[in-house]
């Protein structure tokens, strides 16, 4: 090894055992391939779907007017991904698999890098370089995030370094800065965090122009290019929004909110104790009793550490901001203005990870420098932290609840064994799915009268209502989640409640499943596939045509034809 790779190997020693451990922790995606367990909720079972149907249809450059035939008799193309949405291009280029393995590498390394730099850059800048800045990065970057979200939250630690530059360099920012600020709305979702993000930039820089009569032109020209740039990404639905809408939305009749005072606190401390389901930061065994060991520490022995409070404090404000989202008391409020229900205000809680993790550094920061032997405490409590994240895994956590891997989830021999039995263009017949979800069948090239989509037209929710009225009766808490939100539109059964995994393992059956059959036959339906017997198929007009199984799926298939 020459002496100037020595050089660079040892200054950059911790960042690169920290990206080692990534490939690590990546390393079942490349190994077991369509073999690894990934996540189903809001992966599997929708997006992975959406990207391949965009990528198959040939309708990535419809226009807003145009629709996707393979969903609920024609699902707004609107209602899908952008065609200048990166990770759809990746659907386009490479198979499933690769693809949304590909994006989970650009996740974590861009999750790790951001973390990094805004450490090092602006929070702990006398520890740039150590194991403490690499140590905090590594961790946020193995955290549980939204596989599908790419950077929407693993990307926003980049997002603030990069605009805190540009704020504080001003002309003199590098154009290497610039890029990745055009770059990051192709990876990332506008709705769900950066127009949280773009709003505190935005908020910024006019308390600086107006207090400070500071008026930072490349500051602004940052905060209107990202924003330009997710604009012109998401010019479909603009479009339908307000210029010439093509249908009513689906999230019209949305009505979220009906907690109780007791169910609004118990959500606030599930939030703040272990988060969100698409943002949890594996924080309250190790990183929370750190952060107020750190301030009580700081308080004793340097002073208040104004920073790190303040910053800390906005983790339960958050956490009750999401809860009172929920809370019956908004109802009035979303019930004038209908905007507060269509559009989802509480998502900036997805903030959360960033903030517990610079938290947490700070107070690590504050261990160290102030507690004799507080090195090696750091160290250890950084390195047990790490290891919790990192058997967070996708393979790792997913296996051990014993879901069903990539391969297995969608089976696709099997679905071609059904399909070739049935002997017809897909597209010439409609089906739906009982007791699984229609992710599935979309995936397998079936044309499918159930979905699960961020957006469908509100007409199809009140004609899909009438297939399953009889189940939503039975089950109030089902009849809530569909007419008050609605997204899954599913073949509800009350006997399973919102359960869509069965394997052929399991010993449960349907005993009286209540679907209108001449319904769905209105709808064009003339098939059912159902996870588990259906045992008052002839009672609701469905005749059993086969089973079907095999040695590689999890799946046993039960073919009904509507009569």
């Amino acid at each position: 090894m020459s002496l100037s790779k020595f050089s660079f190997f040892i200054k950059y020693k911790w960042n690169i055992l920290a990206c080692v451990v990534l490939l690590m922790y990546l390393f079942p995606y490349f190994t077991l391939g369509g073999d690894t367990h990934i996540r189903v909720h809001d992966n599997l079972d929708s997006n992975i779907v959406w990207y391949k149907l965009l990528a198959e249809t040939g309708q990535l450059f419809a226009g807003p007017g145009a629709t996707i035939p393979n969903v609920i008799n024609g699902l707004p193309r609107s209602a899908l991904p952008s065609p200048f949405d990166a990770v759809t291009w990746l659907y386009v280029w490479f198979e499933p698999f690769t693809a949304y393995t590909i994006s989970q590498t650009i996740m974590r390394f861009v999750a790790f890098l951001g973390m990094y730099l805004l450490l090092s850059r602006f929070v702990i800048r006398d520890f740039k370089g150590s194991w403490l800045t690499s140590g905090c990065s590594l961790a946020f970057a193995m955290l549980p995030f939204w596989p599908s979200g790419v950077l929407t939250i693993a990307g926003l630690p980049l997002a603030f370094y990069l605009f805190l530059t540009i704020r504080n360099q001003g002309k003199k920012t590098p154009w290497y800065v610039w890029v990745p600020v055009g770059l990051i709305p192709f990876l990332s979702n506008f709705i769900l965090t950066f127009i949280f993000f773009l709003a505190l930039m935005g908020a910024l820089w006019l308390v600086e122009w107006v207090w400070k009569k500071k008026l930072n032109m490349p500051f602004f020209i940052a905060i209107t290019g990202m924003t330009a740039i997710y604009l012109l990404k998401n010019y479909m639905l603009l479009y339908t929004m307000f210029i010439d809408s093509t249908f009513t939305s689906h999230r019209e009749e949305n009505e979220l909110g009906h907690k109780g005072l007791q169910g609004t606190l118990d959500l606030f401390v599930h939030n703040f104790l272990n988060g969100h389901t698409h943002d949890m930061a594996v924080h309250t065994s190790i990183v929370l009793p750190v952060i107020i060991f750190g301030v009580f520490i700081a308080i004793v022995r340097c002073g208040y550490p104004t920073r790190l409070v303040l910053l800390f404090a906005a983790t339960p404000i958050l956490s009750m901001w999401y809860a009172l989202w929920y809370w019956e008391g908004f109802r009035p409020l979303k019930d004038s203005l209908n905007l507060l229900n269509t559009f989802n205000f509480a998502r900036i809680h997805f903030f959360d990870p960033m903030i517990w993790y610079i938290c947490f550094a700070m107070a690590l920061g504050i261990v160290v420098k102030q507690v004799k032997a507080g090195w090696l405490i750091g160290a250890a409590l950084l390195i047990a932290q790490c290891w919790n994240v990192f058997q967070l895994n996708e393979e790792n956590k997913y296996s051990e609840v014993h879901t069903p891997t990539f391969n297995e989830f969608y089976s696709t021999e099997l679905f071609d064994e059904i399909k070739e039995y049935i002997g017809e263009d897909p597209s010439s017949y409609r089906v739906i799915s009982v007791a699984m979800h229609p992710a599935v069948t979309q995936y397998n090239g079936f044309y499918t009268l159930d979905t699960y989509n961020n957006t469908y037209p509100l007409e199809y929710k009140h004609q899909f209502r009438e297939v399953i009225a009889d189940e939503l009766e039975k089950s109030p808490s089902l009849e809530n989640y569909f007419d008050t939100w609605g997204g899954r539109a599913y073949t509800y059964s009350s006997e399973l409640g919102k359960h869509y995994l069965f394997k052929k393992t399991s010993d449960r059956s349907i005993e009286e499943l209540s679907l209108n059959t001449e319904a769905l036959k209105e709808l064009g339906g003339e098939y059912v596939l159902s996870a588990l017997p259906i045992e008052n198929h002839e009672q609701i007009n469905l005749h059993h045509e086969q089973t079907f199984e095999n040695k590689h799926s999890p799946w046993r298939i039960y073919l009904y034809q509507v009569q």
